[in-house]
């Protein structure tokens, strides 16, 4: 074996992913299993010391690196595990020479390498060729957070706020486009605040309109998730391009007030409500998807119930439903807790609302005509992101598809002919 990645959780880590087997590589490391953890639950972090050990087991000889945000929150859990040969920081991971003690046999003073987070200043823009068997490449303009909501530990495992200059992102994004890419979704951990550390404060929208004039090229641009609250004029002047597709998911979290306040949010129910009207009046094809924590701490019936409807007047369709999970050294894990066994009743509840409201939605594309990006063989996805089967499309390509039906994942659709 070579090199091979293991990747739990966002967006982000998937790009990071790429970038770290190149960098590993380029150190002339071999026959090595990176594991780039999660730390958003509990559950998370089980996830990923249960593939370690299966990963030792399965690979006896190979080097195990551990890194991401839970090896970033809990280093020497992870550095006490046997299966482990090196843990590596977040600020680390996307370096080269990090990897080169392991990768020549240099004796370590401790296994685990992590350095404190927080004192981070920078991004590094990181140029890679492409993302091997995917469609669409990601594309990091922005790290960490300043933001203190009280249920998440991720600021500790990301540190502040920082983000990477445009100029470089945009000369990113046309190499990808020149590889071939149809699609880029920009990511970061709190991608709203982008530009906020840089010279001259650029935000993500004006970001967004430097990439569609500078890249004409491109046919579909993708945000991956937002806090609503930092919509910034520009994006919203941007949401009416064509190119940057109608779909946005939102850092929501919940649709109660006095949770969002427990939870140190910094917008409201009404806020949102009247930021997917304002971005729908712009965009009348506009779809959103919302994270949301179900039983958060003090949460009753009721404030649920709020949670619950807002799904429906917000006409949501893509939920990323989470039972909550207390997360040691955060505020909210000492906060008087909801039974586990409410809180999973209450996710599966809004999990069943989605399905239902996905379900609305394919159902209204039938006998419409979708531009498809093939994503792999006799599968793509919508403008709004909603997976097609059909017959037809290389990779990369986007169709136009005639939509006939729906099955269990989404659309089933006709190709006409090329699109772009």
């Amino acid at each position: 074996m070579s090199i091979e990645t293991i990747t739990f959780g966002c967006r982000l880590n998937a790009y990071e992913s790429e970038v770290m087997k190149a960098e590993a590589a380029k150190s002339g490391l071999t026959d090595a299993i990176i594991v780039n953890t999660c730390a958003v639950t509990a559950e998370a972090v089980r996830q990923a010391k249960q593939t370690i050990r299966k990963a030792r087991r399965d690979n006896p000889e190979a080097r195990i690196i551990v890194t991401g945000c839970a090896a970033q929150t809990q280093a020497r859990d992870f550095g006490d595990m046997a299966e482990v040969d090196l843990v590596i920081g977040n600020n680390d991971k996307l370096k080269a020479e990090s990897y080169q003690p392991i990768a020549f046999g240099v004796p370590l003073n401790d296994k685990v390498q992590v350095n404190d987070i927080m004192s981070v200043t920078e991004t590094a823009g990181h140029l890679i060729d492409g993302l091997d068997g995917r469609a669409r490449a990601f594309v990091q303009v922005q790290n960490g957070c300043d933001h203190r909501c009280t249920f998440c530990i991720i600021p500790y495992g990301r540190g502040p706020s920082r983000s990477v200059p445009m100029g470089v992102v945009v000369d990113q994004i046309k190499r990808l486009c020149d590889n071939g890419y149809a699609e880029i979704v920009l990511t970061g951990v709190d991608i709203t605040s982008y530009g906020g550390d840089l010279p001259g404060a650029p935000t993500l929208g004006k970001l967004t309109q430097a990439i569609l004039k500078h890249v004409p090229a491109l046919p579909r641009l993708r945000i991956s998730s937002i806090d609503s609250i930092e919509a910034d004029p520009a994006l919203y002047e941007a949401v009416s391009d064509p190119r940057l597709m109608p779909h946005l998911h939102l850092s929501l979290q919940s649709g109660d007030d006095l949770i969002l306040k427990r939870m140190k949010r910094r917008h409201s129910r009404a806020d949102a409500l009247d930021i997917v009207e304002k971005l729908r009046g712009l965009r009348p094809d506009m779809v959103f998807g919302a994270d949301i924590i179900a039983g958060f701490p003090t949460e009753t019936d009721e404030m649920f119930e709020n949670t619950y409807r807002f799904v429906s007047e917000a006409d949501l369709t893509y939920l990323h439903v989470f039972p909550y999970s207390p997360r040691e050294g955060t505020p909210a894990a000492r906060m008087p807790q909801v039974a586990k066994r409410v809180a999973r009743e209450r996710a599966a509840r809004l999990r069943a609302l989605g399905e239902e409201q996905f379900a609305k939605l394919c159902a209204s594309r039938i006998g419409r005509r979708e531009n498809v990006l093939i994503e792999r063989e006799g599968m793509g996805r919508t403008e709004q992101f909603v997976p097609v089967r059909l017959s037809a499309g290389k990779p990369g390509e986007i169709i136009s598809t005639s939509i006939s039906g729906t099955d269990v994942a989404g659309l089933v659709g006709e190709p006409e002919r090329q699109a772009a």
